[in-house]
C-alpha cells in the first residue's frame, strides 16, 4: 500500500513541487498576525492539502497594510504553485478599494484557487445595554442622529465599511469610533464607551457579554439559531461575509490550481471540518477555481463602489 502511495505521488503535487526528486514545501503565506481567524483557517487549510498532495504546507504569518504587504509579496512571486496566499475581503477588496497605494491588482495579479469559507459578521451591543433588537438600536439612532456610536477595527477596515453599510440600508447617522483591532473596540461596547460594534461572528459570537443583534447573512447561523439575520430583517443590502481562500500569483499552471482546489474542497467536506467550521459560522463548500475567481472579481467592484459613496479612505 505504501509503495503504490509514492509511485501515486508525483501525480498528485501541483506543478512545481517536486524537487530533484522529492517533495518541495508549498508557502502559503497568511497575511495578517498569529491568532485570528485568518491564521486558524489558514492552518486548517494548510493541514488539509498537505495530507492530500503529499507536499509540506508551511504557513507563514507576514502581516501589513491590512493584509497588503504578504498579498503583494505572493503577487510578484514564482506562479509554479510553490507559494500560496491566504486571499480574504480585506486584502483583495476592501484594502484596494480603500488605499490608492495597493499595487496590486486583486483579479488580474492573481490565480484564485478555492473558498476556505465565509464567515458571518454580528452586529453586537453590551448584553446589558438598552438594545435588545436591532429595530432598537436603529430606531434610537433615527431619534437622535449621530448620538449612537459604533467602534471598528479601524478606519477603511471591514468592520468600517459595513457600519457605512449598515448606516445607509437603515437610514441613519452612526457615529463611527475607530479602534486599532476588534479586542479594545470590544472591550469599550462591554463597558458602554461604545453603543455596538460590526465583527466577525468569531471575535464576538462567544463572548456572553455582547449581545448579537443580527448576522450579515441571508439566512440564520446554525450555531446561533436565535439570532436572525439581516436579511429576514429587511436589510438585503447587509448580507455580506468575511471570505477566505487559497489563491497563488497570476499565470499558475492550471493542472497546479485545480490540484490544490480538489485538495482543498475534500478537506473542508470532512466531518471533523465541518464541525470546525460551524464554530466559526460557516459551512463547508464545494467552491470550484472558476467559481471562487468569479466570487473575488464580483466583490472588488461592490466594495470599491460603498467605499467611494462612503468617502472612506485609509492610506
Amino acid at each position: 500500500m505504501k509503495r503504490r502511495l509514492l509511485l501515486a505521488l508525483p501525480a498528485l503535487l501541483p506543478a512545481g513541487a517536486l524537487a530533484q526528486g522529492s517533495a518541495r514545501p508549498i508557502r502559503l503565506v497568511v497575511p495578517f498576525p498569529p491568532g485570528g481567524t485568518a491564521d486558524l483557517l489558514g492552518r486548517l487549510a494548510s493541514r488539509e492539502i498537505e495530507a492530500r498532495i503529499g507536499a509540506p504546507v508551511v504557513v507563514e504569518n507576514r502581516p501589513g497594510a491590512g493584509g497588503a504587504v504578504g498579498s503583494e509579496a505572493v503577487a510578484r512571486g514564482p506562479a509554479d504553485g510553490s507559494v500560496l496566499v491566504l486571499s480574504n475581503i480585506a486584502s483583495q477588496a476592501i484594502g484596494p478599494a480603500v488605499n490608492r497605494n495597493i499595487a496590486y491588482d486583486s483579479v488580474r495579479d492573481f490565480t484564485h484557487i478555492g473558498l476556505i469559507a465565509a464567515v458571518p459578521s454580528a452586529i453586537v451591543v453590551s448584553a446589558t445595554g438598552p438594545y435588545r433588537t436591532l429595530a432598537d438600536l436603529i430606531a434610537k439612532a433615527k431619534t437622535a442622529p449621530g448620538a449612537v456610536r459604533f467602534g471598528s477595527n479601524g478606519v477603511g477596515t471591514s468592520s468600517h465599511v459595513k457600519l457605512e453599510l449598515l448606516n445607509r440600508a437603515a437610514g441613519v447617522e452612526i457615529t463611527h469610533v475607530p479602534y486599532r483591532g476588534s479586542a479594545p473596540a470590544v472591550a469599550d461596547v462591554i463597558g458602554g464607551q461604545v453603543d455596538g460594534l460590526i465583527a466577525a461572528v468569531p471575535d464576538v459570537g462567544n463572548n456572553d457579554r455582547l449581545r448579537m443583534l443580527a448576522v450579515t447573512t441571508a439566512e440564520r447561523a446554525t450555531r446561533w439559531p436565535d439570532v436572525p439575520s439581516v436579511a429576514e430583517l429587511g436589510f438585503q443590502t447587509l448580507v455580506a461575509s468575511n471570505w477566505f481562500g487559497l489563491s497563488g500569483p497570476a499565470g499558475m499552471p492550471p493542472e497546479a490550481t485545480q490540484r490544490l482546489n480538489a485538495a482543498l474542497v475534500a478537506g473542508l467536506n470532512t466531518p471533523e471540518m465541518a464541525e470546525r467550521l460551524a464554530a466559526l459560522g460557516a459551512a463547508p463548500n464545494r467552491m470550484s477555481a472558476q467559481d471562487y475567481t468569479a466570487m473575488v472579481t464580483s466583490e472588488v467592484p461592490r466594495w470599491a463602489g460603498i467605499a467611494r459613496a462612503a468617502n472612506i479612505t485609509a492610506e
